[in-house]
């Protein structure tokens, strides 16, 4: 069975959140003059490394590395882009979409096509290429290439990368 794991939608919740935050932020009079003090973060230290050839993925951070883990990658056909990108969205319990069919996959967390965490990097048109977990646990501990260029991760391993990875984090894929 063959799933196109780029064709989550992880973006349309955040989208419907941001949306509805915004028609919830207070309005301001036009008549009185406001200051606007806009916070800025500090930039996101720490990167994602994942190796294509060595089939494992790991996390630097604040110079400590945790990892590797082993992880499936995407087949010949459809492979895991390689260079360096950010972090884009992470969702917790995201619902797999098929970009063929359309069709919503019914089921969300630990046994859906994603798995219980995504990591979104790379869009691609409306489809994204993303770090997730797996039902299939065999594809990840045989270090397969069978995915449509999503990488693939055991679930309690996905979770404690999600738990180190931050939005606008560094993702450095080297073949």
């Amino acid at each position: 069975m063959s799933l196109k794991c780029t064709a989550c939608v992880p973006g349309l919740p955040v989208a419907l959140l941001a949306s509805s935050l915004l028609v919830a932020a207070p309005a301001l009079s036009r008549t009185q003059p406001t200051q606007l003090s806009m916070a800025v973060s500090p930039p996101v230290k720490g990167r994602v490394v994942l190796d294509l050839g060595r089939r494992q993925i790991s996390v630097v951070r604040q110079g400590q590395t945790l990892g590797p883990w082993p992880v499936a990658i995407g087949d010949p056909k459809t492979p895991t882009p390689s260079g360096v990108f950010k972090v884009e969205n992470m969702m917790m319990n995201p619902q797999y979409q098929s970009t063929k069919s359309g069709k919503l996959h019914p089921k969300r967390g630990p046994q859906s096509p994603l798995g219980h965490r995504w990591i979104g990097f790379l869009r691609s048109g409306p489809n994204q290429f993303g770090i997730h977990g797996t039902p299939w646990p065999h594809w990840v501990k045989t270090r397969a290439a069978v995915s449509n260029g999503c990488v693939r991760m055991l679930n309690a391993h996905v979770q404690q990368l999600y738990n180190h990875v931050e939005v606008g984090m560094a993702v450095e894929i080297t073949r």
